[in-house]
């Protein structure tokens, strides 16, 4: 990777949608950028992606599992080993559940809390010392789903919570030793993103039980916000904003849809003016 003096950025979660669309934004704004996957063997789509974009030569690619802690610490070894430093860390990895508790148990909850909570926490934590040396930063892809809880969204939207909370407790601490800490909460964003949950919409009707009638009028509501979502290339900007940014901010939604959205619980003290958007999804 041709970087010379640029800044390092570690990326995860950059086979597809957001993830791939930051990598070759932030090469374009001088970056070394190291995109890391679970599975390497699909990384075609970026190659391709880069080499369009003529910033092949500032990207490769690493394999990491942000659920297993020795995939992370290899990971960020070879980084070290070959660079010398470490300058920002886009936690992006995710992945999604739709369903609901009583009929799903809890072990698809158990699932998110690992790649969507525990995933981010295990890199984040594997990355501070490097970031400190360095005056570093954190940048986490959330969601408005970590703001505004959504129906048959209950696992994802319990980690993206559990990973708001947790960036936003640590941005002062991370602060004291230099470390910029920021969450980007995007809103629809067409993407692999609904493709990669492998959703059987028949089948998972079929086993809601009493709540199917809910099931289906959410996914004809989701279906038709998708329909309107921004590119992958629209969310990627604010992030890349925030790893270049002299004093990004706490919290950036990537589109005004997303800060509407967001700031309808922002300035809903009791949760009624929530409960009565989301109630209307169902129904």
């Amino acid at each position: 990777m041709d970087t010379d003096a640029a800044p390092i950025v570690l990326i995860t979660g950059t086979s597809s949608g957001i993830g791939l669309a930051t990598v070759v934004a932030a090469a374009r704004a001088g970056c070394g950028v190291v995109a890391t996957m679970r599975d390497t063997g699909r990384a075609e789509a970026l190659r391709r992606a880069a080499a369009e974009a003529g910033v092949a030569g500032r990207i490769e690619v690493e394999q990491l599992d942000v659920t297993d802690p020795a995939s992370v610490t290899a990971c960020l070894a070879t980084v070290l080993a070959r660079h010398g430093r470490l300058d920002a860390v886009v936690n992006n990895a995710g992945a999604g559940h739709v369903g609901t508790i009583e009929q799903d148990g809890t072990a698809p909850v158990r699932a998110a809390m690992e790649v969507n909570f525990f995933g981010v926490v295990e890199v984040t934590r594997a990355a501070l010392p490097h970031l400190r040396a360095s005056g570093g930063r954190v940048v986490t892809v959330t969601s408005v789903g970590g703001v505004v809880g959504q129906p048959f969204n209950e696992a994802y939207c319990a980690a993206k919570f559990a990973v708001e909370g947790f960036m936003e407790s640590l941005a002062p601490v991370a602060a004291t030793v230099g470390v910029h800490v920021t969450v980007v909460e995007p809103g629809a964003v067409a993407s692999e993103f609904i493709g990669n949950q492998a959703i059987d919409l028949p089948a998972l009707t079929a086993a809601a039980g009493p709540y199917a009638p809910a099931l289906r009028a959410y996914v004809d509501r989701t279906l038709k916000a998708f329909g309107q979502a921004q590119t992958p290339e629209q969310a990627a900007a604010p992030i890349v904003a925030a790893l270049t940014a002299e004093r990004p901010p706490l919290r950036v939604q990537t589109s005004e849809a997303a800060r509407a959205f967001a700031g309808t619980k922002l300035a809903d003290l009791d949760g009624s003016a929530v409960r009565r958007m989301t109630g209307g999804w169902v129904v």
